[in-house]
């Protein structure tokens, strides 16, 4: 996953700075250095770092501390808003036509994952907002790009507009565009060619199909796990075509993530776009001040609600909250929200949502494989329907059976359904107000609330501070959010 390296460095790099009451020169400046070092590593371009340095000295140095922030809090805090900054302050939309259709065309070179977020795009806003986009087929060079296509929009049941490998990219789009106009689609997406590298021949293709097309975004797709290259890529599309955004693919890869912190502001065009997983939902809208705050360790708390919001069903989730306060939550119940939490992406990724969990040595050591979800799934799916609901139903004897059924151990099973038992407790507990007996019950396994939500960190260190600061940050953000909600 990216950041893990950069999010690592800059704790260390301020921890040092815990309880000081004012910052000295000397703390600053070897503070910055941990910084800028932290920055290169990540592939971060040389002079969006000197400039991030420069920012950040020049408003810590010698800052009076703000009420009930600490000179490491400052400085967190300092860096924070450098980070959303340099990203860009605020998620940039779409641009959208007065009248139908919008039409967006995407670049990029071979590789970057271009033709897959051409269909992501489409199909989130066919799902968000009902859209009715149409695809258009302009790679005629890359062996098998318009069979990717049109498999992609057979799947996800958008229409493909394509006219083989033998007609003319320019003469595809604009009939593309006439077949728009005549179906009332109200999105066209133009997937163009690309190349192995930037070449007079594609920049004169793309520059033909903006004139003919008169897009209203031209969104150039990269890959974020080519570093410094990537911001070089998106400078040399920027020099020949009027792009208006980027779409940053494959943040989920092995990427130090430079690119996210270089290319607005090396080539002044906002990232829009992220992608990070393969299936048609995991492509995200870029929030730099969520961005900063996953950089920094603190977590992603509204885009963890948003997808929440998004995958989980709402009238299941208050039959299951009743089910807890009653203290009838079953396997049934338990089964459902499995699903729900697989239907959100990897577990590793939500829990570095939470604030104080990335790069925490206490998730390193949690086995987080998703075949652990379908081996849960084979036991529960192994029981009667009377043992699902009466989990009190299951004996010893039921036990072996369970474990036959599903082709685990029986150590296995004896492990979930205790760990089950525990959940369920716990869960009543909490739904019913009783936040004492929950810690308490939490005090039987050797760790405190307080321990357990800062991540197994003790009481009153730096990785617990920065939490605080973090969920004050979102609650800040999530007022905002609504206020924006309600003037619409």
């Amino acid at each position: 996953m990216a950041f893990e390296n950069l999010t690592e460095r800059l704790s260390k790099a301020m921890k040092n700075l815990t309880g000081r009451g004012r910052i000295n020169d000397e703390d600053l400046q070897a503070t910055m250095r941990e910084i800028r070092l932290a920055l290169l590593e990540a592939d971060v371009n040389y002079t969006t770092v000197k400039k991030f340095v420069n920012n950040v000295r020049q408003k810590a140095k010698g800052a009076d501390i703000m009420s009930g922030l600490n000179a490491a809090q400052q400085i967190v805090k300092i860096v924070n808003d450098e980070l959303t900054a340099t990203m860009g302050e605020e998620a940039v939309p779409l641009n959208k036509s007065d009248k139908i259709p919008t039409v967006i065309m995407m670049a990029g070179l071979q590789g970057a994952g271009k033709t897959t977020t051409v269909a992501k795009l489409a199909y989130k806003l066919k799902r968000e907002d009902h859209a009715r986009p149409l695809l258009i087929a302009a790679d005629v060079y890359r062996p098998a790009a318009i069979d990717q296509l049109e498999i992609l929009g057979r799947d996800l049941e958008i229409p493909v507009f394509s006219m083989g490998t033998d007609v003319d990219p320019r003469e595809i789009v604009k009939a593309g565009l006439a077949k728009a106009a005549q179906d009332k689609n109200d999105y066209v997406f133009i997937d163009t060619a690309g190349r192995l590298q930037i070449d007079q021949t594609l920049m004169q293709e793309l520059k033909d199909i903006e004139v003919i097309a008169h897009p209203d975004e031209i969104l150039l797709t990269v890959d974020a796990m080519t570093g410094q290259n990537a911001t070089e890529t998106a400078q040399g599309f920027a020099d020949a075509l009027d792009i208006t955004g980027v779409v940053l693919t494959k943040l989920d890869g092995d990427t130090r993530g430079g690119a996210a912190l270089s290319i607005r502001d090396v080539t002044g065009k906002p990232i829009k776009f992220v992608g990070q997983g393969e299936k048609p939902t995991d492509l995200d809208v870029f929030y730099p001040d969520r961005m900063a705050s996953r950089i920094l360790g603190m977590g992603d708390i509204l885009t963890l609600i948003e997808k929440t919001q998004r995958e989980v069903d709402e009238k299941q989730q208050a039959s299951q909250l009743e089910k807890m306060r009653q203290n009838t939550f079953d396997f049934n119940d338990f089964v459902a929200q499995l699903q729900q939490v697989q239907n959100m992406g990897p577990m590793e990724d939500l829990l570095k949502m939470i604030p104080g969990m990335a790069n925490n040595p206490a998730l390193a050591n949690l086995n987080l494989d998703e075949k652990q979800f379908k081996h849960l799934e084979a036991i529960v799916q192994s029981m009667t329907p009377a043992e699902r609901e009466d989990p009190e139903l299951i004996n010893p004897s039921r036990r072996r059976r369970l474990a036959a059924g599903a082709g685990r151990p029986i150590v296995e099973v004896n492990r979930m359904i205790k760990q089950f038992d525990q959940m369920r407790k716990m869960m009543n507990q909490a739904t019913n107000g009783n936040f004492g007996g929950l810690e308490k019950m939490m005090g039987g396994t050797g760790m405190d609330m307080g321990a357990m939500m800062g991540g197994g960190m003790p009481s009153g260190n730096f990785g617990q501070k920065v939490q605080g600061f973090a969920m004050k940050q979102a609650a800040r953000r999530m007022k905002k959010l609504k206020k924006k909600r309600g003037k619409r």
